[in-house]
């Protein structure tokens, strides 16, 4: 089968953008699974605060894109798309129309990838009826959706995908030794923490944003700590905020809150980490705070990094999130509830659950596993309508500018 991902790569650096970087990079290392792929780097947005903006320059950018995809499917006899269908909001929304006007009739397989949630609620209940029929018209009845959770289905059933199937994303291993040293590591410091008290490592790994819980992380570290005062316990709670901050308003409400003296040196913003940086403070950190209520959440990849870490976590019961985290692995809890999640906190301490994510992430969400699922889940495109063979894949092409969504 040969491929053509139109979708970009970090930069920027969310999960969408990581788990296209692993299908291209990953298919290409396992010839073994028979999927020739080439890559447009569809880049519009330079940064997170630019992603799902109108913005000068972008159009043009998009067209330069698909006629690079149009000629590299005539010269690769490429018959299938891949494609990342935009969240419900109107400004990426008709980029999508544009880019799979010019597209779909040069690819007959359209494969969606559902990274958001939501676009098919919205078309029923809030587009308009031009743009719920343009809509239907462009972007309806794909070959085949890859949704990353069974309760994530209903976009791709609202827009009459032909077929579905459910792949989970995944990591990369950030612990390959973690049988050796990591996991007795963390099993010394939680048994410190129960006997001798101290201060439990607090992560927060997100968009520093209001909807994906940044505010109840901080309410619930400081109940937390409170409740602990009360209670004449020896442990105290420090958060570790990383992720950059969706606009200036946010970063500034943010450090105004944590400059109060309830919150002092209780919260600390680390920045945006990512590789080694990342790896070490997630190894450092005890438990990971998840109390995202997000609109488009659906398959968060910092819970999946921290069962690769065997951290424990507290999160919400939100989209895809108790699929991934079933309770007696993890604390889970409605959202918009700190006290609750400052209770989920509390209760962690004493578990042991984090080598029981560890062994969940090696049977479920290893990169290899994922690259296996997909594969299997192309396969089930009708054989008639799939390329006849498939040449080397074609380094993917360069384009100046900034980036997608």
């Amino acid at each position: 089968m040969n491929l053509l991902v139109f979708a970009h790569v970090p930069p920027p650096h969310h999960g969408q953008s990581q788990m296209v970087q692993y299908i291209v990079d990953g298919l290409r290392r396992r010839a073994d699974l028979g999927i020739g792929i080439h890559h447009v780097d569809a880049r519009l947005s330079g940064d997170l605060q630019d992603v799902g903006t109108a913005r000068g320059g972008k159009i043009p950018r998009l067209l330069r894109y698909c006629r690079e995809a149009r000629r590299l499917g005539r010269e690769n006899g490429i018959q299938s798309l891949y494609y990342v269908p935009s969240p419900p909001r109107r400004v990426p929304l008709y980029r999508d129309w544009i880019a799979l006007a010019l597209l779909r009739g040069a690819f007959p397989n359209l494969i969606y990838h559902w990274h958001s949630a939501g676009l098919g609620d919205w078309i029923e209940t809030s587009a308009t009826p031009a743009e719920r029929a343009i809509s239907r018209r462009l972007l309806g009845r794909p070959e085949l959706s890859l949704v990353l959770a069974e309760v994530l289905r209903k976009d791709a059933v609202q827009l009459e995908s032909r077929r579905v199937e459910v792949v989970n994303n995944a990591v990369l291993d950030p612990c390959p030794d973690f049988h050796v040293g990591d996991w007795e590591r963390r099993r010394d410091r939680l048994q410190r923490l129960r006997s001798q008290g101290g201060t439990v490592e607090v992560l927060f790994l997100a968009l520093c944003s209001e909807d994906k819980g940044l505010f109840d992380a901080v309410e619930a570290v400081r109940h937390a700590n409170a409740e602990c005062r009360t209670s004449g316990s020896r442990l105290q709670f420090r958060l570790s905020v990383a992720g950059g901050f969706p606009d200036s308003a946010t970063e500034r409400r943010f450090h105004d809150l944590v400059a109060s003296p309830e919150h002092a040196g209780s919260v600390r913003h680390v920045g945006f980490l990512k590789g080694p940086d990342k790896h070490a403070m997630m190894l450092a950190s005890d438990i990971l705070l998840f109390p995202s209520y997000y609109a488009f959440e659906t398959h968060p990849l910092s819970l999946v990094e921290a069962m690769a870490h065997g951290m424990q976590i507290v999160a919400t019961r939100w989209r895809g999130i108790p699929e991934m985290l079933p309770d007696r692995l993890a604390w889970l809890v409605e959202p918009r509830d700190p006290v609750a999640l400052s209770r989920g906190l509390m209760e962690s301490v004493p578990g042991d659950q984090g080598r029981q994510l560890r062994e969940r992430y090696e049977k479920r969400y290893t990169l290899d596993r994922f690259l296996e699922r997909l594969a299997e889940a192309l396969g089930t495109i009708d054989p008639a309508n799939r390329s006849p063979g498939h040449r080397p894949a074609e380094k993917s092409p360069q384009q100046p500018g900034p980036h997608n969504r």
